[in-house]
């Protein structure tokens, strides 16, 4: 008798754990379900956007139109040797394709700075990647190098100067350690690539290369053809593999280095990971689209609101919404005056009302 008694009381006791148990499971598994969703739905919007994108442009054109150039390199005959498909194959689309890979690119690369350093409000160029990449094209313009060889140099140093500023934290942070010393390392380089960008300026030819490194600075799609895209896609996959590899990791680092390291993760290894791959995606978008401004810090923003802060989801996510957020703003910038505005223009005016906001959002809640 009292044995049964006892059996009753512990699964009276057990049910209440059980339930928990199976509210938790069932919660987790809404959560997953709600955020593919939201990547769906993000993936349907890209497609449009792009679609819409590639209709638009001084030559407006139908989406019937369009159809019938895409299916145009498989009809064979000479469906190719239009003017249409001539201004479609060489200019419009590999510029709405280039605004497509660089603002998943420099979101995605936001998104796993802002991981790793557990941070919100840092950027892709923390660490002077933007710097550098734009002192490689300012010394190509003034070296007067051809398109392909100011893309390269742009990106080298952009490579260049992540480096330096990793290997100038680790020589003092040998005394000092710590992410705050790569960061300010990461500051002190970019500034001095911001000085090297001014003194080419000075040197520059004022009538010629001048206004050409000026508006290269502004941001720019206007000079995007397909071979340009072959660079940026290549560099585009290798960083975009190894952020989705990392992103658990990513996960772990924005617990803090110490929690990091009782989970086994290699703290020093990891960060280096993803600052390698966060830095590739971002000199290559400013080696083919100048100075993009405030993509890589307000989207994964705009991310974390929709799927939340696990970067398992918010990575493709940032990039999605990136893809989708910069090829609408290069639509506005070639359709909505007689001269093309540049992409900085409108990224800023777009991104700092918004970071505002952020900020007093975090105050409150803080």
């Amino acid at each position: 008798m009292d044995g049964s008694i006892a059996a009753e009381d512990e699964r009276a006791a057990s049910a209440p754990a059980a339930s928990e148990v199976l509210s938790a499971s069932t919660g987790a598994g809404a959560a997953r379900r709600r955020k593919a969703v939201v990547l769906t739905a993000l993936t349907a919007a890209v497609v449009a956007v792009l679609a819409f994108s590639l209709t638009l442009g001084r030559y407006d054109m139908d989406f019937g139109q369009l159809l019938a150039l895409l299916a145009a390199p498989f009809a064979g005959g000479d469906a190719l040797q239009t003017a249409d498909a001539n201004v479609f194959f060489t200019i419009r689309l590999p510029r709405v394709l280039a605004a497509l890979i660089v603002g998943a690119a420099l979101s995605g690369a936001g998104c796993a700075f802002q991981g790793i350093f557990k941070n919100p409000m840092v950027s892709p160029d923390l660490l002077g990647a933007s710097a550098g990449a734009c002192f490689g094209a300012a010394a190509g313009i003034l070296l007067s190098f051809g398109s392909l060889g100011i893309e390269i140099a742009a990106f080298a140093m952009g490579i260049t100067a992540v480096f330096v500023s990793y290997a100038l934290s680790s020589v003092i942070g040998r005394r000092m350690g710590g992410v705050l010393v790569l960061v300010l390392s990461g500051l002190v380089v970019g500034n001095l690539f911001q000085a090297f960008t001014s003194a080419v300026k000075f040197l520059a030819d004022p009538n010629s290369q001048l206004p050409e490194i000026t508006f290269w600075l502004m941001g720019g799609l206007s000079s995007v053809r397909e071979g340009d895209l072959l660079g940026l896609a290549a560099a585009f996959a290798v960083g975009t593999v190894g952020l989705m590899v990392l992103r658990w990791r990513i996960n772990v680092m924005a617990l803090g280095d110490d929690e990091a390291r009782s989970l086994g993760v290699d703290v020093k290894r990891t960060r280096l990971a993803v600052i390698g791959f966060a830095t590739l995606l971002t000199s290559a978008s400013v080696a083919v689209a100048g100075m993009v401004g405030w993509v890589g810090l307000i989207v994964p923003h705009l991310a974390r609101f929709l799927v939340g802060s696990d970067h398992r989801a918010l990575v493709p996510a940032s990039m999605l919404l990136g893809g989708a957020f910069l090829m609408l703003v290069d639509d506005v910038c070639r359709s909505v005056y007689t001269t093309e505005i540049p992409l900085s223009i409108l990224t800023a005016i777009l991104g700092a009302p918004l970071f505002v906001y952020l900020i007093c959002r975090q105050r409150r809640s803080s």
